[in-house]
């Protein structure tokens, strides 16, 4: 990968599908890298979920109630295990922004990871503490949207405060 988003030839030129097909080429390692490093550990949680709420009651109900295995897993288990996946989701945004300034120092990109593990290292405490701050509200506005997916997911969470 270059030290750049794009070639050179591309570099200060208008979008073009030429332009943009390169920065595809530049960008796929680093976008493959975010994105399956994270899957596999939300796959695995997803498994192990599903695995304990396909042995509850009401799934053994609904398939002594004549439901096909499909209709089982989609309609009872899948909603049910999807309830701590969604609450990690929340906690995991810091984590993208930590994990791209290290992918960011890997491949060399021009982004914002270098210029903040940089001013860490002079002890720049303005720019480490404005990240340390952008950090935190990530973590609560992430808590927030999952806890808004849940109710949206879970009918039972939004009966709760109901009553």
């Amino acid at each position: 990968c270059s030290s750049d988003l794009f070639s050179p030839q591309y570099g200060g030129a208008t979008w073009s599908w030429a332009k943009f097909v390169d920065l595809v080429k530049h960008v796929w390692p680093v976008v493959a890298i975010a994105t399956f490093g994270g899957l596999a550990y939300n796959m695995r949680v997803m498994r192990g979920n599903l695995l304990d709420t396909l042995n509850a009651q009401y799934v053994e109900t609904a398939k002594a109630k004549g439901l096909t295995g499909s209709a089982v897993v989609m309609r009872h288990a899948v909603p049910n295990a999807l309830h701590p996946l969604v609450m990690y989701q929340g906690v995991v945004l810091p984590y993208m922004l930590t994990g791209e300034i290290e992918t960011a120092i890997i491949f060399a990109l021009p982004t914002v990871g270098p210029a903040i593990v940089g001013s860490m290292a002079v002890g720049d405490v303005y720019v480490t503490a404005t990240f340390m701050m952008v950090l935190s509200a990530t973590l609560i506005v992430g808590n927030i949207i999952a806890d808004m997916l849940l109710v949206l997911l879970d009918p039972r969470v939004r009966q709760f405060g109901e009553g």
